[in-house]
């Protein structure tokens, strides 16, 4: 079952109006054992040009799949730890691998300190977890019954997520709809995507083969192109509410120390 994905962008301030190591190789314990995703881990490209990683770059960290206002052509990323809570249906096994897939992420991306938190009061990230009979009822609940009509009518999505952020286009607070009924690979395919685009990359392009963020790929787990994105993402030179043309004048230095720290936690030959 193809599981399609939503992403949402909010613009704080005014309600719901915008839907804008040590070197060793680390295994994706989130879904090693899934077979759909055993399988494509062993097919996955590793090695990309920088001009193929910053095209992909450029195109989900600029840009909103779905927005209503607010502009979309600036930096969103969090300036803040990140805490994720899981809220919803009690499944201990959805919880489980929802903690993986966040300790999987907190490994990878070298500037993003990001991990689960005990209570939703301690959160930034709240994940709603829902069975796919409530999950229309549920975006209802979160965005209202117009834009909920709107999007099954659009899109019918598996999964959906969204941000708010402030004036510095910095993200204070996301929420991830996923169900938990349609399987473990559509599960993790949605909690990786959705939980990766809630930090900030949310504009889904159908123009990079290699990416999660491309609704014709599915994935199951954080492969090394998503990696390059969220390890330029969360550099520190790159800060909220930059511009393309300031992204661009940095990139090279930022690429040329993401490239290194890739191949070190995937256990990969220098570049």
């Amino acid at each position: 079952m193809r599981a399609t994905r939503l992403r949402l962008v909010l613009q704080l301030g005014f309600g719901l109006s915008g839907f804008v190591l040590d070197g060793f190789a680390l295994q994706h314990t989130a879904a090693a054992e899934i077979p759909g995703v055993a399988s494509r881990q062993r097919t996955e490209k590793k090695s990309f040009t920088d001009s193929e990683i910053v095209d992909g770059f450029l195109k989900t960290a600029f840009g909103a799949e779905y927005h209503l206002a607010g502009r979309v052509d600036r930096i969103r990323k969090y300036d803040a730890p990140v805490r994720v809570f899981a809220d919803g249906v009690r499944r201990s096994n959805r919880k489980a691998q929802l903690a993986k897939v966040v300790a999987d992420i907190a490994t990878r991306v070298r500037h993003l300190d990001i991990a689960m938190a005990d209570s939703s009061d301690d959160a930034n990230v709240v994940v709603k977890l829902v069975r796919d009979r409530d999950l229309f009822r549920t975006i209802s609940t979160f965005y209202g019954a117009d834009r909920a009509r709107a999007i099954r009518s659009n899109l019918d999505p598996q999964c959906l997520s969204g941000f708010r952020k402030n004036e510095k286009y910095e993200i204070e607070h996301s929420d991830v709809i996923l169900t938990v009924d349609n399987g473990d690979f559509i599960f993790l395919d949605c909690a990786y995507e959705e939980l990766l685009q809630s930090l900030g990359p949310i504009n889904d392009t159908s123009s990079v083969p290699w990416t999660m963020f491309n609704d014709s790929v599915q994935m199951g787990f954080f492969g090394v192109y998503d990696q390059y994105i969220m390890n330029i993402l969360y550099d520190p030179r790159i800060k909220a509410g930059m511009t393309i043309a300031e992204v661009r004048a940095v990139l090279p230095q930022v690429l040329a120390d993401v490239r290194p720290w890739v191949a070190k936690v995937n256990g990969l030959p220098p570049e």
